[in-house]
């Protein structure tokens, strides 16, 4: 499953760095992170990162699947 990841602010690439599995993009003073996730461990997982490095999260997504 893909999903979206909506930071507030514009993260370092030190930030950026801990977060391997996903790519990013930044726009409108917001980083957006974005790829699949394993499961819902991993979902969780990354969200504790998140809150540990101190990062905002304002918006989480599950991006529809592409047809094949």
């Amino acid at each position: 499953m893909q999903y979206e990841i909506r930071v507030d602010g514009l993260m370092s690439e030190t930030l950026i760095g801990s977060f391997p599995e996903l790519e990013h993009v930044m726009i409108s003073g917001q980083t957006v992170l974005y790829g699949p996730l394993v499961d819902e461990a991993h979902l969780y997982g990354l969200l504790a990162r998140f809150q540990s490095l101190g990062l905002h999260v304002t918006e989480l997504r599950r991006l529809p699947e592409r047809p094949k």
